[in-house]
């Protein structure tokens, strides 16, 4: 196969990975004539992270966060997407090896973000529920559907509670919006669906390893939070880690156990840089090591922005900036201009991080919200969470349909999308449709 990539004398900037970072990149570069764009992904559709949650709950269709690629970049002629997998980088032949062939480059911007991280712990790899993608937001929301059906047919309590019960492990953003989600449903459209099933008898777990939930924001939303789930039916559990999963049993360090056969995992994420990079700029969570202009440690032509990057930022950030959307954002939007810049033989400009800010959902009407120059919790700041995340939304279509579900379940209590939805392939020889799925899905185990 052949990547059938034109050659031009415009510079050519591979940009691999189209996540908040890569996308805002390339969309700084898509209408500039001194630049060809290529984007590889593994999808052909920018993934709108923060609210998989509330696809794996039926509150969102997927097609509602999601945004083709081909529909950013239509008009631009000098913007080339490739849906593949990249296989590693020769930083010598400066080329990037995909499933396709290889993609020379002169400027390389790694953009490949962060996947989950289970700490090898090969049982909770196998059993756990991930959710660090839409596919894996999916197939939650599958799993969990389809064990109310089941729990309409077994016999005993303790096969009952397997199934209906849930414990998540984390108590970040994923973990806490999760949870609250899960009670209000618990609480609202799960009875009317299941009259036969008591959801009295549902356990709805948090467990985090720290001593606070959302442990980067600030003493208020820990305690707001806390108590809001807690007020939902919640039981959390701090200062309490995880360290086994059979698929029936749930094992602490303290020695208790909880029967669920459902354990979400949201405890953690770890980088994911492209092989072929030397070993001393991968550090800590895999993340790679940049400095101030998003350089690759010993590079001047290969970049790296967003989750994948461990920039250091004197005290503020010395352990690089934190792993979600606004970072990747601005990195993207500054590095599109020192490309730029770079061209013109000027000076590159320092990054520096501006915090907009940190919030949580915890359920219908609660919220937390951590600004630079405020701190607020309840009613206001669910609207505010409502407003900024409608407003980061790729396309007004987009924006639309979630306003019209947001809206929907808000006054009637119904998030109607509870549809239990697999794959199936039609008759006839697709094996080799098989085996891609099949590599698609080690690569991103392994990754």
């Amino acid at each position: 196969m052949n990547p059938n990539i034109p050659q031009t004398d415009r510079t050519r900037v591979v940009i691999v990975g189209a996540g908040f970072g890569g996308l805002r990149l390339a969309r700084m570069l898509a209408n500039r004539r001194e630049f060809q764009v290529v984007i590889i992904n593994r999808t052909n559709y920018h993934e709108f992270q923060p609210l998989y949650y509330q696809v794996a709950t039926a509150g969102l269709e997927a097609n509602s966060i999601l945004f083709p690629l081909r529909a950013v970049f239509g008009d631009c002629e000098n913007v080339h997407i490739r849906v593949t997998n990249v296989t590693g980088v020769r930083t010598a032949d400066k080329a990037v090896d995909t499933d396709l062939g290889p993609i020379p480059y002169d400027y390389l911007v790694m953009a490949t973000g962060a996947d989950t991280n289970f700490f090898g712990q090969q049982n909770i790899i196998e059993k756990a529920l991930p959710m660090k993608s839409v596919s894996e937001a999916i197939a939650l929301r599958n799993r969990i559907l389809q064990n109310f059906e089941d729990a309409l047919s077994v016999e005993t309590n303790d096969e009952r509670d397997g199934l209906m019960d849930v414990v998540v492990v984390g108590g970040g953003p994923t973990g806490v919006e999760l949870c609250g989600t899960l009670a209000e449903m618990k609480r609202t459209v799960l009875p009317s669906d299941y009259p036969e099933l008591d959801f009295e008898m549902m356990q709805i777990y948090l467990i985090e390893s720290g001593g606070e939930l959302l442990g980067p924001m600030s003493e208020n939303s820990h305690k707001k939070s806390e108590a809001y789930l807690r007020d939902l039916g919640v039981i959390v559990r701090l200062n309490t880690r995880v360290k086994d999963f059979d698929g029936k049993m749930v094992y602490m360090n303290d020695g208790t156990t909880i029967r669920s056969n459902n354990l979400i995992w949201a405890a953690g994420v770890k980088a994911s840089p492209l092989a072929g990079l030397p070993a001393e700029v991968i550090g800590r969570g895999g993340r790679v090591t940049v400095n101030r202009f998003n350089q690759v440690q010993g590079f001047t032509d290969v970049f790296a922005i967003g989750d994948v990057a461990m920039m250091a930022e004197g005290d503020v950030w010395p352990n690089g900036h934190p792993q979600i959307a606004q970072p990747a954002i601005q990195q993207g939007k500054l590095l599109g201009k020192n490309l730029m810049k770079l061209l013109k033989s000027e000076p590159m400009q320092e990054f520096t991080y501006k915090d907009l800010g940190t919030m949580a959902t915890i359920g219908r009407g609660l919220a937390v919200v951590d600004l630079p120059f405020l701190k607020f919790s309840g009613v206001l700041a669910w609207l505010t969470w409502l407003m900024v995340h409608l407003m980061a939304i790729v396309g007004v279509k987009n924006r639309l349909l979630i306003l019209i579900n947001w809206m929907w379940n808000y006054l009637s209590y119904d998030n109607s999308l509870r549809l239990i939805i697999r794959q199936k392939l039609p008759a006839g020889n697709f094996a080799h449709m098989q085996e891609r799925v099949a590599d698609t899905l080690v690569v991103n185990k392994q990754n």
